[in-house]
């Protein structure tokens, strides 16, 4: 109870002295006072006023901004300005990562100039393999495929007889329906070939269901690679592409592609290589001429040089365009080429089919022509010292009469039959005197002694050749050291000077 009583004062004290500092902050008169230095902290500056910063406790005040306005749907067709974006974009194949992609992918970057004059190579054709591969909804890096089957060099011929951008060989081009005859090769058409080439690639993916599998099909044949599939299975090994057994060419020719992918889908070693540009848009067009045009005067009428309308046009083998075959143009000279083929005045071809009506050397032909043998060989696929025999049909320079062309336009190829030279025989030395001496004939002419004589004439000129020289070193009824002596020959002479004289040599009469 004293406690009690003892402590009663103190707690009377505390309520006092908190009612006092009560009334004072509710105070309105220290409201209105600009020193408020019993509670600094508590001072807040008018917008008016300049703050005033101390140096230890004062905060610094941040504004904080509105966040940008997002748009309200984002448009995934719009189309980029880079053809390199654009097949960035459309990558779709499983990468591959082991150490042959980084030799390729070192082995292509310490080349840069290479890779520029590749790609500006493929600055023709890239924009239309790509259209190509997105119609058809498969992966946009086989765009990059021709720099490994060809550097993008649509007359690149391969010692398998592989021709083209894609690089065909005649049996897979004519399975694809590419035409490949004396007129011209689809192998190497830009349109054609592209068309073939993904038809391909698509049939060997869905036998697969691997776009590894189906490029070293592509490669190696699809019949190859079935069987080393079907020989991992038999050992119960993996059968994706790594885990197979195949030749080098085909283990490297993946990893050329993915190295070349690396390249290409990072924009940054892009620029640091210098590569170009490739404006996403396209590059040519395709038309035809109802009529029989040259080469020569096509470009002409496209205002082209012959070198860049043969780039874009590499697949004919003669001077002349059949009639209603593509012709590729650059996309902004479609119109100049409509005009002015439109407004010529002049036959649209130069040449016109002669036929040969008695056995002639090619440059008796090219005199009579006003031309060059060497021409006449080049233009119709012939060597330059053939002889013609009656019958044959080739291209001579004309004055646009093509009246005798149209039958030589239907053909797939033209008639050329070869004659052989008129040279003399090889004879031996007369024996005694009053010998009948050597005649001079054709070879073709049908004689007793040449029934089995079955020798073409450039082999049968060589021998002949041959023969002669061994004669002259050889006296007539001597024989021969080993080494020079021939078979013995298969029919005896027409007509010989002496029972002594023998033949030497192989005979080809």
């Amino acid at each position: 109870m004293q406690h009690s009583n003892n402590s009663s004062p103190l707690l009377k004290i505390r309520k006092t002295l908190s009612a006092i500092v009560f009334s004072l902050l509710a105070t309105p008169t220290l409201a209105q006072l600009g020193d408020l230095s019993i509670f600094p902290s508590l001072k807040i500056p008018s917008p008016s006023e300049q703050p005033t910063r101390s140096t230890d406790d004062s905060l610094t005040v941040h504004e904080i901004q509105g966040a940008p306005a997002l748009p309200v749907s984002i448009d995934l067709t719009a189309r980029e300005n880079n053809l390199w974006d654009r097949i960035r974009n459309g990558f779709a194949m499983t990468d591959l990562n082991d150490d042959l992609v980084l030799h390729y992918q070192q082995w292509y970057q310490n080349r840069p100039d290479a890779l520029r004059r590749m790609v500006e190579r493929s600055r023709p054709y890239l924009h239309h393999i790509v259209e190509e591969l997105e119609a058809r909804g498969m992966p946009t890096e086989l765009a990059l495929l021709p720099m490994v089957e060809s550097s993008f060099n649509p007359n690149a011929y391969s010692r398998a007889h592989a021709s083209g951008l894609w690089q065909f060989i005649p049996a897979t081009g004519k399975r694809f329906n590419l035409e490949q005859n004396w007129w011209r090769d689809e192998r190497r058409d830009i349109v054609a070939s592209t068309n073939a080439a993904l038809d391909y690639l698509q049939t060997i993916y869905d036998m697969h269901g691997d776009w590894h599998l189906a490029l070293a099909s592509y490669n190696w044949g699809e019949g190859a690679v079935k069987r080393a599939i079907v020989k991992n299975e038999a050992r119960g090994l993996p059968t994706d592409y790594p885990s197979l057994n195949m030749p080098n060419e085909t283990r490297h020719y993946v990893p050329k592609l993915q190295a070349l992918k690396n390249i290409f889908g990072n924009p940054g070693l892009i620029a640091r290589l210098g590569l170009p540009f490739i404006p996403n848009e396209p590059y040519f067009a395709t038309l035809e001429s109802p009529q029989p045009i040259d080469v020569k005067t096509a470009a002409r009428l496209a205002n082209m040089s012959m070198e860049e309308f043969q780039r874009l046009n590499p697949s004919h083998n003669r001077p002349i365009i059949k009639p209603d075959t593509p012709v590729v143009i650059p996309a902004d000279k479609v119109d100049t080429f409509r005009s002015n083929l439109h407004a010529s005045k002049v036959p649209l071809t130069q040449w016109q089919a002669y036929t040969v009506t008695t056995a002639e050397r090619l440059d008796q032909i090219a005199a009579r022509f006003d031309t060059s043998a060497a021409e006449l060989a080049r233009v119709n696929g012939l060597s330059e010292k053939v002889r013609l025999g009656a019958g044959s049909t080739l291209l001579v320079p004309g004055s646009g009469n093509t009246s005798g062309l149209t039958s030589l336009l239907n053909a797939a190829a033209p008639q050329h039959i070869i004659a052989p030279e008129r040279t003399a025989r090889t004879c031996g030395k007369p024996a005694k005197k009053g010998a009948k001496a050597c005649v001079t004939r054709d070879e073709h002419v049908p004689a007793k002694s040449d029934k089995t004589s079955k020798v073409g004439p450039a082999k049968g000129d060589k021998t002949i050749s041959k023969a002669g020289t061994n004669k002259a070193s050889a006296p007539s009824g001597k024989p021969q050291p080993k080494a020079a002596q021939g078979k013995p020959a298969t029919a005896k002479p027409a007509s010989s000077p002496s029972k002594s004289a023998k033949p030497t040599g192989k005979s080809r009469q």
